[in-house]
């Protein structure tokens, strides 16, 4: 289809889809919106993550240790990413695509996407280790579930087959945020979180802060794992869960929304780092 014809099919003088452009401008707004937090709300938001991916831990737990299924424990866990989404808080790779495209638009600066990302992977961590201890302390009958499912990560040798797992963590979270963003539908944005969690924990992928706490709920319950093993795991799993969500979702969003983007840039504030009324 040529680029004239395109323009007539669309309202939009833009050589693109009319709904492209509608989930485009969603999808820096909120990035816009979350690059501008102060520091603390910031670090409120990730406490609140951690809390909830912790409730996801929990139901996982639960099902796990009743079934020994991993497909159906990985449902389960879906109920911490939806109660992610309904309280509006944030997990730190869920900021991948919202807040880069926010930055490329020139709707935020690099210091505030590090500020954002910095403090929500350390309130996201902090939350969770609070909450899967207090989990431990009322179901220690988890502690065999607990303690296997932790060692399937801390134990895993660095190898292509880690890397991709760490890879498709990434992308899978980050094309979960994308879903939820192209539809104003609630049914809709809850089904794409259930698939994300299904996938994320029934297919036990890498995922920084998902199986950090798995990892922290087995410390907290004596299995024989150690911070330094746990660090060992989460570095490379957290480069890798960005190289994943970065260049496999975040960078081919941008350049199927190239134009969009030159013309968001033409009309951006020459301070980046300035408030935005929206």
């Amino acid at each position: 289809m040529s680029e004239d014809r395109r323009r007539e099919l669309g309202e939009s003088n833009a050589p693109v889809e009319d709904e492209l452009k509608e989930s485009f401008d969603k999808t820096v707004g909120e990035g816009a919106e979350r690059l501008h937090r102060t520091l603390r709300n910031v670090l409120v938001t990730g406490v609140f993550g951690g809390f909830e991916i912790g409730l996801g831990i929990m139901a996982y737990l639960a099902v796990m240790h009743e079934t020994g299924d991993h497909l159906l424990a990985g449902l389960a866990f879906s109920i911490g990413l939806v109660a992610l989404l309904l309280a509006h808080s944030e997990l730190f790779t869920e900021n991948f695509l919202m807040p880069v495209a926010a930055v490329v638009a020139k709707e935020g600066s690099i210091a505030q996407l590090g500020k954002l990302w910095a403090g929500t992977l350390v309130a996201n961590l902090a939350g969770g280790w609070v909450f899967v201890w207090i989990v431990m302390q009322a179901f220690p009958q988890w502690t065999d579930t607990v303690s296997e499912s932790a060692h399937h990560y801390v134990d895993a040798p660095f190898s292509l087959q880690a890397v991709a797992l760490a890879v498709l963590g990434g992308s899978t979270i980050t094309l979960m945020s994308r879903m939820q963003q192209g539809t104003s539908n609630d049914v809709a944005r809850i089904v794409a979180t259930i698939i994300g969690g299904f996938l994320l924990a029934g297919l036990q992928l890498f995922h920084s802060i998902l199986d950090s706490l798995l990892i922290f709920a087995a410390i907290h319950a004596g299995a024989d794992i150690s911070y330094g093993q746990w660090l060992g795991w989460f570095g490379y799993t957290l480069l890798f869960n960005m190289l994943g969500g970065l260049v496999l979702v975040t960078l081919l969003r941008l350049v199927r929304t190239k134009e969009l983007l030159e013309k968001r840039r033409d009309e951006a504030p020459t301070d980046p780092a300035a408030p935005h009324d929206r």
